[in-house]
């Protein structure tokens, strides 16, 4: 009779734990919400309301999260190994940005023409974005005249435009360093006098994985797609 009970208690004992080991499938994926008709495509809501365009109740959806990994893709610009040093004087490297969707755009901060509006799009992006959003993005304002934008003049330039906290990172290197992530992300730029340069103007999103996802070229041009690339990519993280 003990033996007995015993088994019955083992197998008990088996099927518990076997239970709690289970892996919950429902912790692979977070909640969203998307208009039923997809009229802005794949945009998705961190909250419930109804769609701007044809005033449905947003559906709720379910997406996927992204597995977390330690790999890093061979499109991912987190195999550059160049040191960088933001505003604040502190050296990284683009690996230690993992984890967030990276919005990048190449600037210098004595320009007088197109940079000032490329900042002013940056800011349109970011204002676009909720709250929930921002915490996973990061707004890179990567320097193409490392010579005259040194970390005191970036901080500097920060702080005039209110640009001086989270989630503001600005960047410089040497010039090779500043030339091979130009490559990456397709700008030109050239040196037209003492002060000045003509450059490409463009936007580029990166994935939480250092991966490009979506590209905004132009000036004062519509962001819509650019936000939908950026909160897809958040929503993939969250």
């Amino acid at each position: 009779m003990k033996k007995t009970f015993f088994i019955l208690c083992s197998i008990l004992f088996i099927g518990f734990t076997a239970c709690k080991n289970e892996p919950n499938k429902a912790s692979d994926e977070t909640v969203v919400f998307q208009c039923p008709m997809k009229c802005e495509g794949d945009k998705t809501y961190d909250e419930p309301g109804s769609c701007p365009v044809c005033k449905m109740d947003l559906k709720e959806v379910a997406v996927e999260k992204k597995v977390a990994s330690d790999e890093i893709s061979d499109l991912s610009i987190f195999n550059l190994t160049s040191t960088w040093t933001n505003q604040n004087g502190e050296d990284l490297q683009f690996e230690d940005l993992k984890g967030d969707v990276l919005v990048a755009v190449m600037i210098y901060t004595s320009c007088k023409a197109a940079c000032p509006r490329l900042v002013a799009d940056m800011r349109n992006i970011e204002e676009r974005l909720s709250k929930k959003t921002k915490q996973r993005v990061k707004m890179v304002m990567v320097s193409i005249d490392p010579n005259t934008d040194t970390p005191e003049r970036l901080k500097a330039f920060a702080e005039e435009n209110v640009m001086d906290k989270a989630p503001w990172l600005f960047l410089r290197s040497s010039e090779d360093n500043t030339r091979e992530f130009a490559a990456v992300v397709a700008v030109n730029y050239k040196k037209i006098s003492p002060i000045d340069f003509s450059h490409s103007n463009i936007i580029t999103v990166f994935n939480d994985q250092g991966e490009m996802v979506f590209q905004q070229e132009g000036l004062g041009v519509n962001s819509d797609a650019t936000i939908q690339n950026i909160e897809k990519a958040v929503a993939a993280i969250m």
